[in-house]
């Protein structure tokens, strides 16, 4: 995990709980006679997230239980790798997919002090982002911008005055519905969890899959952005499986780019990956 980030030594859930009743309830002893959750089970995760959010930055955040909802920490892991690559004191940031959480652009606002624009395809999600913007206002100017166009992704949201300095990206991970479901009930079969069904993540189809998967969203991601390459100085995506990383990097070097860098962040036995290509820079 990176060296600046506040959630590296761990969480402290005794104090975390009293900023989020829900964490309180689900709190448990381990094997070892610390507290902790049940990382297998979504409403403890949302708990988590909704105390973290309180505790770090007072913020009040929900999201209704069938969204993604996404680990803080590894977010935040994701944007200090990015704030690394442009030295600037005034960033103007593009989030691809806001989500029902928000999170990037609340991370964004609240521990960088950057200004956010944030896109989102699902009438749903861009509805609950509106709603926490409303109910904090620390978070009161971050834009939203709806795609209307089911087949586009930075068409329609880029106008021809923006300029951002990074866009950030985390595309679907599946291909379908199908192999959602499949690739849970496997990672939950290998926890041991006796609810092969359930994901601890929770997820809508917009959040969760894209016809092609990953590989080919973030393939017309880079086929888009040459488009708008003198508008974004760094343009950044997530990248889940390693096994996709080579023909991504071939994709994104077919255009071109000035720089194109792959990092690589850690969280606990975790290993994940971002690339990060410009046409400026």
């Amino acid at each position: 995990m990176h060296d600046q980030n506040p959630f590296k030594k761990g969480y402290d859930f005794l104090k975390l709980a009293e900023y989020s009743p829900d964490l309180k309830k689900v709190t448990i002893q381990n094997k070892y006679g610390k507290s902790t959750i049940d990382f297998s089970e979504a409403k403890s995760v949302k708990a988590l997230n909704t105390a973290l959010l309180k505790y770090q930055y007072g913020i009040d955040w929900n999201i209704p239980d069938k969204n993604l909802c996404p680990p803080i920490p590894g977010r935040l892991d994701y944007f200090l790798h990015v704030s690394e690559l442009v030295q600037k004191d005034s960033i103007h940031l593009l989030d691809i997919g806001a989500g029902a959480s928000l999170i990037y652009p609340i991370l964004g606002t609240c521990h960088f002090n950057w200004k956010c624009t944030a896109s989102e395809i699902s009438d749903s999600s861009l509805k609950n982002a509106v709603e926490i913007i409303r109910k904090n206002s620390k978070l009161q100017s971050i834009e939203l911008r709806k795609q209307e166009c089911k087949t586009s992704i930075l068409k329609n949201i880029i106008q021809p005055s923006d300029f951002f300095d990074i866009l950030i990206c985390n595309p679907p991970f599946y291909k379908n519905s199908t192999e959602a479901n499949r690739q849970n009930t496997r990672k939950n079969k290998n926890l041991k969890n006796k609810k092969i069904e359930s994901r601890n993540f929770s997820g809508i189809s917009d959040e969760l899959w894209y016809p092609g998967g990953e590989k080919k969203f973030i393939e017309k991601l880079v086929k888009e952005g040459v488009e708008f390459k003198n508008q974004i100085e760094w343009f950044t995506t997530l990248i889940s499986n390693e096994d996709h990383l080579r023909s991504i990097k071939k994709a994104i070097q077919k255009t071109k780019p000035k720089s194109l860098k792959v990092l690589q962040m850690g969280q606990g036995n975790k290993t994940s990956r971002f690339a990060a290509w410009s046409y400026l820079k």
